[in-house]
């Protein structure tokens, strides 16, 4: 079973919260956090992507980032632009979106859950990138940005959560980008210890968003047990900070692709190809969206196309051989355009569904790209049988929107 325990949260005045609360640090780059930052002393993309306050040309791994992390952090406690709690709550974060709305719980999920795999992976994390968010948890000693989970629908918990946000939130605003946020302390003891009980039953997590920090936080945290030769097992360091979302209320985005060229084919010589693979169904200049599984688009040369896959391509009883990446990557990608490792190729290239359809066709007129995909989004159930099968998705699979605004709560890694 999993774990999910409170914490004394380290929060931003009300007065303030907007200002801060920031984007997360893997979903800007370094000139579009400057640009956001700009002029606002309390933005927490100066802990989360400290480089920002150093020259331009600084190495983004270099200690002089994560030291000035630390001095920003310890800057923003000073000044009371971050209050730890007195005692460990849980907290209800709710984002909103159109009619859309989602309710997390934010606690601390267990370190030891996340070695045993009660805490399940759908992706694979890079070593580099584990090591880069690693060294920001060690040089702050805290975890300064939840990760996103998510878990089997709870009834008990869901109506506990009903009950809390019948409240007005201490937190409610708008971000600039047109995602609402609100926020509440849940701090009454009996509420508090119902919830750990009833996540007690939980049978697992599921990493919605966010592998590395996730693995980041967790090998940080079996690091300090390793060094700990009093270690008991309820230090603050067995625990790192995590939204935790019912799965009935998640909405995976798709996750699309443009490639630089065809591999040295003809448009005619391409479609001829493709054409062994799908239904091919030409739609002129007017957008296609996919429909439903197995339905792709494609955009190429100023047209639209829909694409059926042939029933040869795919496998609906095998949690990896139904999915539509694995159709498009290994019988286009890889076989037709040469793209062996979407990993590492340069002449690939991944756009979130939150950019529509414009943004692909964007890049393909433009002429940096010469073809786009556009494929139907994975489900919460195939992401969950995906992770209970011990299996891992192709890269770039998943797409979650809103992004966790970071620096509404903290976790510190001592009491």
């Amino acid at each position: 079973m999993a774990t999910l325990r409170p914490f004394k949260g380290l929060r931003p005045p009300k007065e303030i919260v907007k200002d801060l609360a920031s984007r997360p640090y893997d979903v800007l780059d370094s000139r579009e956090a400057r640009e956001e930052a700009e002029g606002n002393p309390h933005s927490f993309l100066r802990v989360v992507k400290p480089e920002i306050e150093l020259p331009v040309e600084t190495d983004l791994y270099s200690q002089q980032v994560y030291d000035k992390a630390l001095e920003n952090f310890n800057k923003f406690i000073e000044n009371g632009w971050l209050k730890q709690d007195e005692t460990a709550n849980y907290y209800v974060y709710a984002q909103t979106w159109g009619e859309k709305i989602q309710y997390g719980i934010v606690g601390c999920a267990g370190v030891e859950d996340y070695l045993n795999n009660t805490i399940k992976k759908h992706e694979l994390t890079r070593p580099d990138k584990e090591e880069d968010r690693m060294k920001h948890v060690r040089v702050l000693n805290a975890n300064a940005e939840p990760v996103f989970f998510s878990y089997p629908a709870v009834s008990e918990i869901d109506r506990i959560v009903a009950d809390i946000t019948k409240a007005d939130p201490l937190y409610d605003f708008m971000a600039d980008d047109g995602f609402g946020h609100k926020f509440w302390v849940i701090d009454k003891r009996e509420t508090v210890e119902k919830l750990q009980k009833l996540f007690d039953q939980v049978p697992a997590f599921y990493v919605a968003d966010g592998h590395h920090r996730t693995a980041a936080a967790a090998l940080v945290g079996n690091e300090k047990k390793s060094q700990n030769p009093d270690h008991r097992g309820d230090e603050e360091y067995n625990f790192f900070m995590a939204v935790l979302f019912p799965d009935d209320q998640l909405t995976i985005i798709d996750y699309n692709r443009v490639v630089k060229d065809l591999n040295g084919l003809s448009k005619e010589e391409f479609l001829k190809k493709l054409a062994e693979v799908f239904e091919i169904s030409p739609k002129g200049e007017q957008e296609y969206k996919p429909t439903h599984l197995h339905n792709f688009s494609m955009y190429l040369d100023g047209q639209w196309y829909e694409l059926k896959a042939r029933e040869n391509t795919y496998d609906d009883s095998d949690p990896i051989g139904v999915l539509d990446v694995t159709i498009l990557s290994h019988h286009v990608l890889d076989h037709i355009m040469g793209i062996k490792n979407l990993r590492t190729d340069k002449r690939i290239d991944f756009v979130g569904g939150i950019r529509g359809l414009k943004e692909l066709k964007k890049r393909v007129d433009s002429g940096e790209m010469e073809v786009a995909f556009a494929l139907y989004p994975v489900t919460m159930k195939q992401l969950i049988d995906i992770a209970d099968t011990g299996n891992i998705m192709p890269p770039k699979t998943t797409w979650f929107e809103p992004k966790l605004r970071s620096g509404l709560v903290v976790h510190k890694l001592e009491d």
